[in-house]
């Protein structure tokens, strides 16, 4: 029972970053490898202003904050550009980050990471095991409220418009860069939201878990689940972080695991690129209109 608690807790971490990505790449178009970014400023932002005796609710919204107006200084100069433009430059931030994480050792403690870390307490109750999965589920069943809130709204009409036809919509007197860092600072308020609940989680944090790789891997939950549909890349983020467990049950000899869980990766995508270029939930018909 803990086994499958800690799965689905983990994979309901992972939805809400995938839906945080989801913002960006499927109602924005704009990709972005960066998730990691703010997924590690929320959980080293949580953890340590937390054992600095900061209260939780505080150290949590501090990270968020963080990484939302970092999020805007990053995107302030590259709101002009998108496509693999974009994608280089948030690949460029990313790497920043993680030599940033690996180096400040005084404060993040460099590849040692950060470790005890409290779990997240509500009036001294700690929350593990089904109260925290109890958490993280009704943190997706609201967030994913309010995403399509967003997506129904002005604002979700003008994010697709841009993503369709970015001269048209200018045209139109739509206010593309606005619309862009708004964007940005909203996925990336949700992304360190998730980072603080794996930060308390998983009680240690470290620069690997906050990669390259990992960004990578969140790009892919959202284009298998189907990017621009809200419940595909939570969707994704569930078989992608089932996918690895399940293989630890095969007969494989040591060290195979790890090639094969990259294998299993790469072989998914292309099935899914080939069969199902719009994804697991994804309408054909839109995924045409984005090309």
């Amino acid at each position: 029972m803990g086994y499958l608690v800690h799965i689905l807790s983990t994979a309901g971490i992972f939805a809400i970053l995938a839906l945080a990505l989801d913002l960006l790449v499927g109602f924005g178009g704009m990709m972005s490898l960066a998730s990691g970014v703010f997924f590690g400023i929320g959980a080293y932002s949580s953890a340590l202003l937390l054992k600095a005796g900061w209260p939780m609710p505080v150290a949590m919204l501090f990270g968020m904050g963080f990484a939302t107006v970092l999020s805007l200084v990053i995107a302030l100069p590259a709101i002009r550009i998108r496509g693999v433009y974009l994608l280089i430059v948030t690949i460029a931030v990313q790497m920043i980050f993680t030599t940033i994480v690996q180096n400040w050792r005084s404060v993040t403690g460099g590849d040692a990471g950060v470790s005890n870390i409290p779990p997240i307490s509500i009036f001294d109750w700690k929350l593990r095991g089904l109260p925290f999965l109890a958490l993280v589920i009704a943190s997706c069943v609201l967030l994913l409220l309010v995403m399509r809130k967003i997506a129904d709204s002005p604002f979700g009409h003008v994010l697709r418009a841009i993503r369709d036809d970015e001269v048209g919509a200018a045209s139109l007197g739509k206010h593309s860069a606005a619309a862009k860092l708004a964007a940005f600072g909203l996925s990336a308020c949700i992304a360190a939201y998730a980072g603080s609940l794996y930060a308390h989680y998983t009680s240690y944090i470290d620069p690997h878990s906050f990669n390259i790789s990992l960004s990578i891997m969140v790009l892919l939950m959202v284009m298998l689940g189907g990017a621009g549909t809200l419940v595909g890349p939570m969707v994704g983020a569930i078989v992608l972080t089932i996918l690895p467990e399940a293989l630890k049950f095969l007969p494989l000899p040591p060290g195979a695991a790890p090639a094969l869980r990259q294998l299993s990766y790469g072989g998914l995508l292309v099935i899914v690129v080939f069969l199902r270029p719009q994804g697991l939930l994804g309408k054909a018909s839109a995924h045409r209109r984005t090309q």
